[in-house]
């Protein structure tokens, strides 16, 4: 019995089982109990200080990188530039420590929304004491209104509902009952006997005992799981340490390397080598980059805001546009998780709910608002879904509601039962007649029906009239739709007292009503663009098989007119899958249904080692570790529950499918907008590298430290940062998901940085050469400095003018446009002044260890500049002719 599952046992043999009785636990057994399975709370591993939170931020490589260009900018006598980098850093420190700590408040939430209190039975009296006090074994008392505080196997369930969409996907309340389920394996949508924690009772009462408490509870599952997840890295994260181990690398090595050539050579002492060893590192190191990664994300983080989609995560804005994989939550995602009247099947005839004319005088609409405890309050109708529905699709139609029901007002009633599946009202008219009015399962209310109304007219119900029922409720429910039955009968005298077995006798059929959670409109167009894009929409949840099914048939995740059976998984058929068999079978299914939180996890994983990147959309609790271990988790931000929030990386503000896609296009631009940038940054120093190098080898002078800094602070940071603002290109949804194995040099980016890079140095160098063989001043040291002069102008100029190569990576820059972007414009403007007050400005000359230039000397430079753009042009068309784009 101990390994059998608390909803396969029957109520006496749980009761064995905890050693409790009907009457309750005494104190002692409390006392004693709370001590060998501690406090009804959810715990969580033990969280990090601040501190250490702050302290972590800086084990990353490429902060590393910068700390150590802070402290060469320092050692070079530039306190204002290595105060800068410095705050850099200790912003993205502070910003990191942030965003961690957000993070951390997907389990808080999971603690408030657990009951505060329960009314337990003890000592065979009835106490009220607080959730965290409870222990296996104590009898619960549950009633309409209450939050269920632990796990607990029902022995008394009297017409209760309970709402557990958060937890298992369920789009209306679930009937409870306290009998025995035989099936193995249920998924938990399916234990109908029992109650979860966190659930919230919408209907009856009952009573039951726990069996579960704390983290031993499903919601405690499911806090371990989002507690243990491994944090998985974004793209954006994997190809900035991965730069950073590349630049770290590449950095020492030349530094050493031109360390060592310079003192075999015996030119320069020591000193004067190690100060042009750290000239090359400021050279190579691209100190911007991490501050103009974050700076695109931020502005990214802006304009998505603005269309509804909210950023918790910086690197989440990159990370859908490289995203392969949407994985939606169907309930209050792909659907407005509220049921809606969809059909009638009124006189005969099948009709839509919005064509229908059906209206309060009709026995049918009688039926609907009558025979429903829906309660009209301040904030609206309140009650379960499906009663709500029928009253909310006569309110659409601005029907008298409220004076119809208060005009026949209920006398009696025979609740509803889940054995049954039917429930009775009796309804007073102002004439004094009393109809009655049942709702329930077709199949069971055409038991008791011997006639049926057809255009006005009662007439005998025919064998035939019965197969046609029984036909129209197979063809609805085959469209997902949850189907009830109506009949009436008419009451000369109230019973004393009323049973099933003879008041729901010898009905009159009136009608069927089909009812489904629809989907949100713009989210078929949503799918459709999704799929435009090369991104695969799949459907997770908890509803049944052919629920499932006509939604994504419907939203266009399945063709509707294609035998959609292998794309459809249920959770109880994934279980029955090794890890290897659906690893190599994930590719076939696009439709999960009655699915358990595991499952998703399942699920999320599989695509991941298939190397794809997962974005998992998601509102419920159950949606929690899902969307925690995906690449990026998508919250609701309306229907959402705080612990999926707090799971997320990006919340919708609006609950609306298609801003996801919006969102994927942004992130597409901020990763293109980076690739930019980094092309831009990286040809930059591998041109000042290049210079500084050969001019080394050559025995020539070099770039002071000084001069290095201000180029990479000037004319590499600020159009690198305005790059960031570049508009998306025309096609960018028109390409396929880029995916985990690109990176920022992918598409041709690396190529396009080495030659540009060497092509920068070249021309730098072959300014310098000119200066010194066509010299203006015949003195030697003059023409050095000159030459040092042009050198250091050029190198800065021709970086300006590259900026606008770099607007796009292959496409023709006249055809973006020269000034479409108004930041950058200004960024180039500001730019060339501080290059140029550098030279031309009295006072300058000394710091800079520039000299003033004669106007055939700025000629010159200015030709090198311009040739940048007409040399990268020629390249960028053979490139497009030869198809590399």
């Amino acid at each position: 019995m101990a390994d059998k599952p608390w909803y396969q046992q029957t109520s006496d043999e749980v009761f064995v089982r905890l050693e409790t009785q009907e009457s309750g636990l005494s104190e002692a057994s409390v006392k004693e109990r709370r001590e060998k399975y501690g406090a009804n709370e959810l715990a969580a591993k033990k969280q990090s200080s601040l501190f250490e939170k702050f302290v972590a931020q800086f084990k990353d490589l490429m902060i590393i990188v910068l700390i150590i260009a802070a402290v060469i900018a320092g050692l070079t006598g530039e306190i204002v530039d290595a105060v800068i980098i410095l705050a850099v850093v200790i912003l993205n420190a502070i910003f990191g420590v942030f965003q961690e700590s957000k993070a951390e408040e997907a389990i808080n939430s999971l603690k408030e929304m657990a009951a505060p209190i329960a009314h337990v039975e003890r000592n065979g009296q009835v106490q009220t004491v607080k959730s965290s006090e409870l222990v296996p074994g104590d009898i619960v008392h549950l009633e309409a209104g209450d939050i269920v505080p632990a796990d607990l196997r029902l022995a008394v369930a009297n017409a209760m509902k309970v709402e557990e969409s958060a937890l298992t996907g369920e789009s209306v309340p679930v009937d409870k009952q306290s009998g025995v389920l035989k099936e193995a394996n249920l998924a938990l949508g399916d234990r109908s006997n029992m109650a979860f924690m966190s659930s919230n009772i919408t209907a009856g009462r009952g009573s039951g005992v726990v069996v579960e408490t704390g983290m031993h509870t499903e919601v405690g599952k499911i806090a371990g799981m989002i507690d243990n997840a491994v944090e998985t890295k974004t793209p954006l994260q994997e190809n900035l340490a991965q730069l950073g181990r590349w630049l770290t690398i590449l950095i020492l090595a030349i530094a050493v390397l031109v360390f060592v050539i310079g003192l075999l050579r015996g030119q320069e002492t020591v000193v004067d080598m190690l100060l042009t060893a750290i000239s090359l590192a400021v050279a190579a190191i691209p100190e911007g980059l991490p501050a103009i990664v974050t700076i695109t994300l931020a502005l990214g983080t802006q304009r998505m805001a603005k269309q509804n989609a909210l950023i918790r995560k910086l690197p989440a804005v990159e990370t859908l546009g490289s995203t392969d994989i949407i994985a939606s939550d169907k309930t209050g995602t792909l659907t407005q998780n509220k049921m809606t009247v969809e059909q009638l099947y009124v006189n005969q005839q099948l009709v839509g709910g919005a064509e229908a004319e059906v209206r309060l005088s009709d026995p049918l609409a009688l039926a609907m608002i009558l025979n429903n405890d829906s309660k009209f309050t301040d904030d609206g109708l309140a009650g379960d879904p499906t009663e709500t529905a029928l009253i909310q699709y006569y309110l659409n139609r601005d029907e008298p509601v409220a004076a119809s029901i208060s005009s026949n007002k209920r006398v009696a009633e025979i609740p509803f039962d889940s054995e049954r599946k039917l429930m009775s009202t009796f309804n007073e008219t102002n004439d004094g007649d009393i109809v009655q009015y049942v709702k329930g399962a077709p199949d069971q209310l055409l038991k008791r029906v011997t006639a049926i109304l057809d255009n006005g007219t009662v007439r005998p119900m025919t064998d035939e009239d019965r197969q046609q029922l029984l036909s129209v409720n197979h063809q609805l429910a085959t469209q997902a739709l949850r189907v009830l039955a109506f009949a009436k009968r008419n009451v000369n005298e109230l019973p004393a007292s009323l049973s099933s077995e003879v008041d729901e006798q010898g009905l009159t059929f009136i009608g069927l009503i089909g009812m489904i959670d629809p989907e949100r409109p713009e989210v078929e167009q949503a799918v459709i663009e999704a799929k435009g894009a090369g991104i695969r929409p799949l459907m997770i949840t908890g509803d049944h098989r052919d629920t499932a099914t006509a939604i994504a048939g419907r939203l266009g995740i399945l063709d509707p007119t294609a035998d959609n059976d292998g794309r459809v998984i249920t959770g109880a058929e994934l279980d029955a899958l090794s890890d290897a068999e659906f690893e190599q079978r994930v590719g076939d299914f696009s439709v999960y249904a009655r699915v358990a939180p595991e499952h998703k996890v399942r699920i999320v994983h599989a695509w991941q080692k298939h190397g794809k990147v997962v974005a998992m959309t998601g509102d419920g609790v159950n949606d929690a570790p899902a969307l925690k271990a995906a690449d990026i988790g998508v919250g609701m931000g309306i229907t959402g529950t705080e612990v999926s929030k707090g799971a997320s990386d990006m919340v919708l503000a609006d609950d609306n499918f298609s801003t996801i896609v919006v969102a994927v296009e942004e992130g597409r631009k901020v990763f293109e907008n980076i690739q930019k940038s980094l092309q831009y940054l990286l040809s930059a120093n591998i041109g000042e590298v290049l210079t500084l190098f050969i001019m080394t080898l050559l025995g020539w002078q070099i770039l002071a430290p000084v001069q290095i800094l201000w180029i990479n602070l000037v004319t590499d940071t600020f159009p690198a940062v305005a790059l960031g603002l570049e508009p998306a290109e025309p096609d960018i949804m028109d390409r396929k998901p880029r995916g985990r194995s690109s990176n920022f040099f992918s598409g041709g980016v690396f190529s396009n940085v080495m030659y540009q890079g060497l092509l920068e140095g070249l021309m730098t160098l072959g300014v310098y050469w000119f200066a010194i063989t066509y010299p203006v001043h015949p003195a030697t040291e003059l023409a050095h400095a000159d030459a040092l002069t042009m050198a250091f102008a050029t190198l800065g100029l021709i970086q300006l003018f590259h900026a606008f190569n770099s607007k796009t990576i292959h496409q023709s820059l006249f055809k973006v446009g020269l000034f479409r972007n108004k930041a950058f414009n200004w960024a180039i403007l500001v730019a060339f002044i501080l290059l140029g007050a550098t030279i031309v400005i009295p006072g300058f000359n000394s710091m800079f260890h520039v000299t003033e230039l004669a106007m055939s000397q700025w000629a010159v430079v200015l030709g090198a500049g311009v040739s940048m753009i007409i040399i990268v042009e020629i390249v960028k068309a053979v490139q497009r002719a030869a198809g590399k784009e």
